[in-house]
């Protein structure tokens, strides 16, 4: 099993976890609909902690619950965890072995409070820890950098989301995540020749709003953790407070402009960024007129939900990284200084 065998494999994943745990997580959401939580408090690291980002926006919009992410250094250094009154509290790992996510879901379920584990291993110590278990079933994810568990993680947040308010067509609509995953994957060709103009990159920022900050922020990641370029995160709105400074002609931009909401805002920038700064612009986006501006255009299909466009948006990114990681010269199946296992404390 190699690092892109896994990005395809994304397809039959997001198909299983939706066909296979639609009743068992509708079961969860009954049970913790009953309890009325006031608001989430999520635990986790690395990509699963860009997932709860992507839980941050979902189920504060959708569900109307406030998501707060958690320290949890409180838990375990300091000893001294936050009064967790009144909240549900989650943890998202795909191996479920690191200690201090395991440490705070122990704490919530000590001070009463509900607790849910969202992981690829229902065996593992958080999934021991919680009450209810959302399994990704995503199978072995062998390459370090993790794909298919990533957006497993998302696809499981959105179906807890949709059975916590009860709502099928919304439900409906995600089950046509694999048909969008499907499509983005078909960019790979043209994205493995774009790689070719970022040989060299050794900078970027990557930019996102809304629901895709939480992808903004996974593109990054698999950018610093494949390719060893210094790549910065931030939303439209933040970039502008100072970072947008460093912007200079030829600055690499990748960026996410999905239509919904933010999507004016996000184009704004994308104008400013080309026309006066003369940046060099890498665009994933379903509207022309943001592709229209970049050097590099990706486009996703057009029929996606914003709230669901994290699920695809965030492919074309992972065949950017796996690409550009083989024109430098790297190994995208063995990244250096990182395991696939970090358990932290």
């Amino acid at each position: 099993m190699t690092l892109k065998s896994e990005i395809f494999e994304q397809v039959d994943v997001l198909d299983r976890l939706f066909n296979q745990q639609a009743a068992a997580i509708r079961r969860i959401a009954e049970d913790i609909r009953r309890i009325e939580p006031q608001y989430v408090f999520l635990a986790a690291r690395g990509t699963s902690d860009n997932a709860g980002r992507y839980a941050n926006y979902l189920w504060g919009s959708m569900n109307g619950l406030p998501v707060a992410l958690a320290t949890p250094s409180l838990f375990t250094f300091y000893r001294q965890p936050p009064n967790l009154r009144g909240a549900l509290v989650v943890g998202v790992s795909q191996s479920g072995q690191s200690p201090d996510i395991v440490e705070v879901l122990a704490e919530g379920r000590h001070q009463g409070c509900a607790t849910l584990a969202i992981t690829n291993a229902v065996h593992s110590p958080l999934a021991e820890v919680a009450d209810h278990v959302i399994d990704i079933q995503a199978g072995e994810e062998a390459a370090v950098a993790a794909t298919k568990t990533y957006t497993a993680e998302l696809m499981a947040i959105a179906m807890f989301s949709m059975a916590l308010r009860d709502d099928r067509q919304n439900l409906a609509a995600l089950g046509q995540t694999p048909r969008w995953v499907q499509q983005a994957l078909l960019l790979d060709e043209v994205i493995a020749r774009i790689a070719e103009r970022y040989r060299y990159m050794s900078h970027c920022v990557v930019i996102g709003r809304g629901y895709n900050y939480a992808t903004a922020f996974e593109w990054s990641l698999k950018l610093k953790e494949l390719t060893y370029v210094v790549a910065e995160p931030y939303s439209s709105a933040d970039f502008q407070h100072g970072p947008i400074a460093m912007v200079e002609r030829g600055f690499p931009v990748m960026a996410v402009a999905h239509s919904g909401r933010v999507f004016e805002d996000v184009l704004n920038m994308l104008r400013r960024l080309r026309d006066e700064l003369h940046g060099e612009l890498l665009v994933i986006s379903d509207q022309s007129a943001a592709l229209e501006l970049a050097q590099s255009p990706l486009r996703l299909p057009p029929d996606i939900p914003e709230w669901a466009s994290p699920l695809a948006a965030i492919i074309p990114a992972q065949l950017f990284a796996y690409h550009l990681t083989r024109v430098k010269g790297y190994d995208p199946d063995q990244p250096r200084s990182i395991r696939k296992i970090t358990e932290t404390h």
